[in-house]
């Protein structure tokens, strides 16, 4: 029996791809290892995000090689999608395997060619492979694939290929399979999931409106454009009982110049508004988000409004990086980019400003109650713990495992070492 070991970088969708790729070899003779050294294969499920991504790729498939010179690489994801035609004049990687082959990850081991990765360009239909891992307390399910955007500093569409939806019939399945299976959370991933439907005349609100009519489980969105999340899908999830008021917002810049610079179709004043609507329609909703700081052209005034647009925005955590620059992108066509020190520099002050958002968050919290999802396994010291409808993870005062996969009403008591605390109401 061949032994494995697989390592997923980057976003929700290769976490959830890379959970196929175990079940797809555990099914046809394979076996899962926890370390490279007792494995005969080594599978890296790439992530080309950021040039730093590009080269951690480089650095673990040379590592495996280091770590056992017997061990076959196989090196997956975007990083494979697009360099695939150089990948294999290293010596240190052995197959090259595209992101859509790598969903029958045996069949293509089996056939011994060592590079598969197709156009992704010309797909035009959702590969509805199944997820069938009932381990985890939150179902991950993927309902859409590629990105039809074109913004000036993303490498992804080329890795991804044209938005590609999973047909409503197909996710109303397997949503109605989790819930069979004891799941009471489902949560869609895609790499664009604004686009879903949009290949077959169909909005997201279409979707969720159906999820809503027909499953019984409470869902999570993944990230969307601002443009993508309109007044009527609102009005629809306020009135919603499953939808957990959990949103987060693909922003990239806060200030109107450097939006327009990464190709981006909306304005600051807009997605503020839409902020403040968001808060005053939900009860402490989570609010995130992704700000990338130093892109072309972005100057130290244009940071300095970014900074306070954010700051006194409604946000409740952003996530930032530094602008890195993406061969084959408009951005990196640009002549006046920003020195690598100072895009760093810029990315820390947005971290502390997003710590401080996300303290405020916590202290609106505290002494509310929630609906806790309690995790399946305690933490390290026995007691349970769980997330809230609006992504919160607590602590409980309890070590009972009984509780583990169902859903309790608690009271959130503290903050306290970095974590949050609560207690059950009984």
């Amino acid at each position: 029996m061949k032994k494995y070991y697989i390592h997923s970088m980057g976003c929700k969708s290769n976490q959830f791809e890379g959970s196929i790729i175990k079940e797809n070899l555990n099914k046809n003779g394979y076996e899962e290892v926890k370390n490279i050294e007792n494995a005969d294969i080594y599978i890296l499920n790439s992530c080309s995000v950021t040039h730093k991504s590009d080269n951690e790729a480089m650095y673990l498939l040379r590592s495996a090689k280091h770590k056992n010179s017997n061990i076959i690489t196989v090196v997956t994801g975007c990083v494979a999608q697009i360099e695939k035609d150089k990948l294999l004049e290293n010596d240190f990687i052995d197959f090259v395997i595209g992101n859509d082959e790598k969903l029958n990850m045996s069949k293509v081991l089996i056939s011994g060619v060592k590079c598969q990765a197709s156009d992704i360009m010309t797909l035009k239909d959702f590969n509805k492979v199944v997820l069938e891992d009932m381990t985890k307390t939150r179902a991950s399910l993927k309902i859409q694939d590629g990105c039809d955007n074109r913004c000036s500093y993303c490498i992804i569409p080329f890795a991804r290929g044209k938005s590609r939806s999973a047909d409503i019939d197909f996710i109303i399945e397997q949503i109605n399979n989790f819930e069979k299976h004891g799941f009471k959370e489902i949560v869609f991933t895609g790499i664009h999931i604004g686009q879903w439907g949009k290949d077959f005349g169909l909005e997201l609100l279409d979707l969720l409106k159906e999820v809503d009519s027909r499953t019984n489980i409470r869902y999570r969105l993944g990230s969307l454009n601002p443009l993508e999340i309109t007044d009527e899908m609102l009005d629809f999830l306020q009135k919603s009982n499953k939808f957990c008021p959990h949103f987060h917002l693909s922003l990239q810049s806060a200030c109107n110049k450097t939006l327009k610079s990464m190709n981006r179709f909306y304005k600051v004043e807009d997605y503020l508004e839409q902020i403040e609507k968001i808060n005053s329609m939900f009860d402490l909703p989570f609010l995130g988000s992704d700000i990338i700081t130093g892109f072309a052209g972005e100057t130290n005034e244009d940071f300095d409004i970014t900074v306070n647009n954010l700051r006194k925005s409604g946000l409740t955590q952003i996530h930032t990086f530094p602008y890195s620059v993406r061969e084959g992108t408009v951005g990196a066509r640009a002549e006046n980019q920003v020195p690598e020190n100072i895009r760093q520099q810029r990315a820390e002050i947005v971290k502390t400003l997003s710590a401080f958002k996300y303290q405020e968050f916590i202290q609106k919290n505290i002494g509310k109650t929630a609906e806790l999802l309690v995790e399946k396994r305690p933490d390290k010291n026995g007691y349970m713990k769980g997330v809230t409808k609006n992504y919160l993870t607590v602590t409980l005062d309890t070590k009972d495992q009984t509780l583990a996969n169902t859903i309790q009403t608690i009271k959130i008591t503290k903050f306290e070492n970095g974590k949050l605390y609560g207690e059950l109401f009984l």
